[in-house]
C-alpha cells in the first residue's frame, strides 16, 4: 500500500501535467499524510539538507559557465577550428556538428544547452551546404546527448551526490564512452552523407587554414584543460573548478572574444537561475522521495527480485539497461538519477559492476532519452530551433537512436572503455 501511494501518486500528478519535482513532492507528502510514519517536518528538513551540500554546488555554476561561453562566442569558436579541420570530407559539415558538440559538451556539461548553441550555428550552414533539414536537425539533436557524457557533465556530479561516488572519477570514466558515441555519430554521420550526396565545404584542406582557427578557437579549447587538468592535478575540487569555469568564461568573453555585453550577461544570470530554481527543487524532492523507498526497503525488494529471476550477469544487465531506457523515456534525468541509483547500484554490484561503470551506464541511458519521445527534450530544442514538426525529427532520430543503442551495449560489456582510465590514472 505504502509503495502504490508513493508511486501512484507520482503517476497520477505527472498524468495532470505537474512539473516533475512538483510531483515528486507532492507524491512524498501524500505518503507522509496517508501513513504518518514521519512528520511534514522530516520533509521540509531533508529537501533543505540536501540542496546544503558542496558537491551540489558544482551545478549552478557549471550551467552559468556554460551559459556565459555559449554568450561569449566560444562555441562559434569551436565550430570554426573543427571546420578547418574536418569539413573538407565527404558529409564535412555533419562530422564538425559531432566534434563540435564533443568539445561543447567539454564546456557546458548540458545536453539541451549542447543543441541550443551549437545547432544555431549548423542547422543554417548545413541546410546552406544543400544537406537536408530532417538529417541536419535529427543530428544535431542526437549530438547534443554528447553534452552530458563528456566530462564535466552535471548528471555525473549528481550520480556522486546519490552515491558517493567520486565525481573525478567519473569524469575521467566518460571519455571512453563519450568518443565510443562520438565515433558511432560520426560513422552514421558518413554513411548517410554518402548515400545522399552531402559533399564537403568545396575546400581543400588547408594547415595555414588550420592553425589560423586554432590560435582563435584556443582559448575556448583550453576549458577542458583548465578544469579537468586541475581536477586530477590536485589544485581544485569538481566544485571548485565550476567556479573557475565561471571567472574564466567571463575573463574570455568580456577581454579576449570581446563579444559578452552586460546585457548578454544578465540574460545569462537570469537563464541560469531559472533552471538552478527548477534542478535544485528536483534534487531536493527526489533525494527526499529515495529516502522514504529506502525506508520502505524497496531497492532491496526490487534488487532482490531481479535477482531472483535470474543469475546471468548479461541478462541481468539487458534487464536494467531496458528499464533506464524506459524510464528516460518518460522522466527527466536529474530526478531519473535519483531515484534508480539507490535503487539498481546494488544489483549492478551484485553482477561485479563498478561503482563508476555503473554510472556511466546509467547517464548513457538516459542520454538516449534526450532523444525519445514524449519527454525527448533535444528533440523540442532542435524543433524550436528549426521549426521542423515534432513527429518529423522523430521519424529522422530513428537511425541515430538504433546506433547510439548499439554503442550502449558495447560501453556496457566492455567495462575497459570506461574504466580504462580511471583505472591507469586514479588507482
Amino acid at each position: 500500500m505504502e509503495v502504490a501511494v508513493l508511486f501512484g501518486g507520482f503517476a497520477l500528478f505527472l498524468l495532470l501535467n505537474v512539473p516533475i519535482g512538483i510531483a515528486i513532492g507532492l507524491a512524498v507528502i501524500s505518503y507522509i499524510l496517508a501513513f504518518d510514519t514521519q512528520p511534514l517536518g522530516y520533509f521540509a528538513a531533508n529537501m533543505f539538507t540536501t540542496c546544503d551540500s558542496f558537491p551540489l554546488m558544482a551545478i549552478p555554476f557549471f550551467i552559468l559557465a556554460g551559459a556565459l561561453m555559449e554568450s561569449g562566442g566560444l562555441s562559434k569558436r569551436l565550430v570554426d577550428f573543427a571546420n578547418a579541420l574536418v569539413g573538407h570530407f565527404t558529409g564535412g559539415f555533419a562530422i564538425v556538428t559531432v566534434i563540435t558538440c564533443m568539445f561543447f559538451g567539454a564546456i557546458s556539461g548540458s545536453s539541451p544547452a549542447t543543441v541550443a548553441a551549437i545547432g544555431a550555428i549548423m542547422v543554417p550552414a548545413m541546410l546552406e551546404r544543400g544537406y537536408s533539414k530532417r538529417f541536419s536537425v535529427a543530428l544535431i539533436a542526437a549530438s547534443g546527448c554528447l553534452g552530458v557524457i563528456i566530462p564535466p557533465s552535471i548528471p555525473m556530479v549528481m550520480y556522486g551526490v546519490a552515491t558517493g561516488a567520486s565525481i573525478g572519477s567519473m569524469f575521467m570514466g566518460g571519455f571512453g564512452p563519450g568518443i565510443v558515441l562520438g565515433a558511432a555519430l560520426i560513422g552514421l554521420s558518413y554513411y548517410i552523407s554518402k548515400k545522399n550526396g552531402f559533399v564537403g565545404s568545396g575546400e581543400k584542406f588547408s594547415i595555414k587554414r588550420v592553425v589560423v582557427e586554432f590560435k582563435k578557437s584556443i582559448w575556448a579549447l583550453l576549458v577542458p584543460v583548465f578544469i579537468l587538468g586541475g581536477i586530477y592535478g590536485g589544485f581544485f575540487t569538481p566544485t571548485e573548478s565550476a567556479v573557475i569555469a565561471v571567472i574564466y568564461g567571463l575573463m574570455a568573453g568580456l577581454f579576449i572574444y570581446k563579444e559578452l555585453t552586460f546585457k548578454k550577461i544578465y540574460d545569462s544570470l537570469v537563464g541560469s537561475s531559472l533552471t538552478v530554481g527548477t534542478v535544485l527543487i528536483i534534487v531536493g524532492t527526489g533525494t527526499t522521495l529515495g529516502k522514504f523507498l529506502t525506508i520502505e526497503r524497496i531497492p532491496t525488494m526490487i534488487a532482490d527480485g531481479i535477482l531472483g529471476l535470474t543469475d546471468n550477469v548479461i541478462i541481468i544487465m539487458l534487464l536494467m539497461n531496458i528499464l533506464l531506457l524506459i524510464v528516460g523515456c518518460v522522466m527527466e534525468t536529474l530526478a531519473a538519477i535519483l531515484i534508480l541509483s539507490p535503487i539498481l547500484y546494488p544489483i549492478a554490484a551484485a553482477c561485479g559492476m563498478d561503482i563508476v561503470h555503473f554510472g556511466l551506464m546509467l547517464i548513457v541511458n538516459l542520454a538516449i532519452g534526450f532523444i525519445t519521445p514524449p519527454v525527448g527534450v533535444n528533440l523540442f530544442v532542435a524543433c524550436g530551433i528549426s521549426d521542423l514538426k515534432f513527429e518529423e525529427i522523430v521519424y529522422a532520430i530513428i537511425p541515430f537512436v538504433i546506433v547510439m543503442l548499439l554503442a550502449l551495449l558495447l560501453i556496457t560489456f566492455v567495462p575497459e572503455i570506461t574504466m580504462f582510465l580511471p583505472n591507469t590514472f586514479l588507482r
